[in-house]
């Protein structure tokens, strides 16, 4: 699906807010402060019903008001595409997808494909093997929907083990064994199949990171990207019931996909703690384009790019083979002092504190030296 207009009321910093989206590049300008970064959170909202900044419901509506409302109109399979959605203080999340009520997140899945560049990507590579994990999950839902109900069922079914554990405080009764049985084996099932799943997607995603890195990098390193289970043992049943004393001396459950590791590596060296903070950035950004370019090989369409202010995290070079390098099909960037030449956006929005206006896209014929969209 491409979005080509969005209207927001009371989200975040915008009291009302309407925008028309180029199907190629639109670049979003403005000073700092002014929403930009608000405008890709309502955005990628109407695809998975989450800020990807991790935000709380509350905090995405402007304060003082009751309820937010985003709604974009877009084109998918050339049909006329309309979502909307209602975030209300008091009560539950209001879908609709062309007039229609959406009763489960699974089924807003898959309207609107997005994929987010922010400079919070960093976290990808610096930090700990959650942000991976995540990073995993989300592509997976990107490519098959259907993986957010299995993700669910799995941490539901971990909250449930991890309850049950902390109740025994240390000492298995025969009861609280019987039930500790039923929770391993449904978490045995979900769990082998969530780690299998990723397993795979790693296997086909390591080679574009590597093509993605040495694009950005404008030099070939080696990159290895591999999936690292915390258990040893043959099958995820075995290493329940291996660590059942450790799980209830603990109180939580210490194996599992919930535990697993990415393992990213560059020259041979850990990224984590061996990578200059550019090296990491860089890697970061090749694990964002290596995953559009799955999600497009594998959907048959370009996922939607939001590119938040990615460029005033990157060195000249860089930020120029990015820009160079976007992948087909539609994608918004953001920022605070315009696009590096010879960068030619389709369409151009300036935000300011007086309001939102489309500029014209300066032809090549007749530039001067000035930067795209630069007042």
């Amino acid at each position: 699906m491409q979005l080509r207009r969005i209207w927001l009321q009371d989200f975040r910093s915008h009291e009302q807010l309407e925008i028309d989206l180029d199907l190629g590049l639109t670049a979003v300008l403005g000073p700092n402060g002014v929403g930009k970064t608000n405008l890709l959170e309502a955005v990628a909202l109407l695809s998975t019903l989450r800020s990807f900044r991790g935000a709380p419901t509350e905090s995405l509506i402007r304060r003082g008001a009751t309820e937010a409302i985003v709604r974009a109109e877009g084109i998918r399979d050339d049909r006329d595409v309309l979502i909307e959605v209602a975030l209300s203080r008091q009560g539950r999340t209001r879908v609709q997808v062309n007039r229609q009520r959406v009763q489960r997140t699974q089924d807003l899945l898959g309207a609107l494909r997005v994929m987010v560049f922010a400079p919070d990507d960093l976290a990808l590579v610096k930090e700990g093997p959650s942000e991976r994990r995540r990073y995993l999950d989300e592509l997976l839902v990107v490519l098959d929907p259907r993986a957010a109900a299995l993700q669910a069922d799995l941490d539901r079914v971990l909250k449930q083990r991890n309850a049950l554990l902390k109740q025994c405080k240390g000492r298995l009764d025969e009861a609280a064994a019987i039930t500790l049985d039923v929770w391993d084996d449904k978490l045995a099932g979900l769990a082998t199949d969530l780690t299998e799943e990723r397993e795979r997607l790693v296997a086909v995603l390591a080679p574009r990171v590597q093509q993605a890195y040495a694009v950005l990098a404008g030099e070939v390193v080696p990159v290895e990207a591999r999936y690292e289970r915390s258990w040893s043992a043959y099958s995820m049943a075995e290493a329940l019931a291996d660590g059942r004393d450790d799980d209830v001396r603990r109180g939580v459950s210490l194996v599992g996909p919930h535990r697993d590791e990415l393992d990213l590596r560059l020259d041979g060296l850990a990224s984590r703690t061996e990578a200059s903070q550019g090296e990491q950035r860089t890697l970061a950004l090749a694990l964002r384009l290596a995953a559009h370019q799955l999600a497009t090989d594998r959907l048959g369409e370009a996922p939607l790019l939001l590119l938040d202010d990615v460029l005033s995290e990157l060195d000249p070079d860089r930020a120029a083979a990015l820009l160079a390098h976007l992948p087909p099909g539609q994608s918004v960037i953001t920022s605070a002092s315009g696009l590096p030449e010879p960068t030619r956006p389709d369409a151009v929005v300036r935000i300011d504190r007086d309001g939102v206006r489309a500029e014209p896209v300066v032809d090549v014929t007749d530039r001067d030296d000035r930067t795209v969209g630069s007042s």
